[in-house]
């Protein structure tokens, strides 16, 4: 089981690091599939408009809804993230050398989204880097039945992992 998860301290700082990550690996012609987060600030009545690129090359899908700036409940648009899940199994199944994905989070905390590709990439010997949450780190390590690997959150040391894992 080859299992890596990172988190990076500050907000929106985990989704940098695998960006610019999926970016170099690409470069060394790594068949990456999985998904990358990429937000855009918003004023700042309104949180950020959250998008996931697929890899390798997109499609860039919207996963955030608009819910009004006094809204406090979730903003994740599950359809528009199960859209993504539904690429990535489809270029996982074509072949691929790593598998990111952008977060555990509480969807996958609670047995949906990205859960069964990353089963499905494990079964097929893929390595996967997962970004993690605090408020979903334990559910990750509970899934993983602890055999995830925790890596700090540096490009050189996510590229050591993978370089060795091949």
């Amino acid at each position: 089981m080859k299992i890596a998860y990172t988190l990076a301290p500050g907000r929106g700082e985990t989704n940098l690091l695998l960006a610019e990550f999926a970016e170099e690996m690409a470069k060394r012609g790594l068949r990456l599939c999985g998904t990358v987060q990429v937000d855009t600030e918003r004023d700042k009545d309104h949180h950020c408009d959250m998008d996931v690129k697929v890899l390798p090359e997109g499609p860039v899908i919207r996963i955030s809804q608009d819910l009004g700036k006094e809204a406090r409940g979730c903003r994740l648009d599950t359809n528009a993230l199960e859209e993504a899940v539904a690429l990535t199994d489809r270029q996982l199944g074509e072949g691929a050398d790593l598998l990111l994905v952008n977060k555990f989070g509480k969807h996958e905390a609670d047995g949906r989204g990205f859960r069964d590709t990353i089963g499905q990439a494990l079964a097929a010997g893929v390595p996967i880097i997962v970004g993690a949450n605090k408020l979903n780190v334990q559910a990750l390590i509970d899934f993983c039945d602890g055999m995830a690997v925790e890596l700090a959150p540096e490009v050189d040391v996510l590229r050591d992992w993978v370089l060795t894992s091949e």
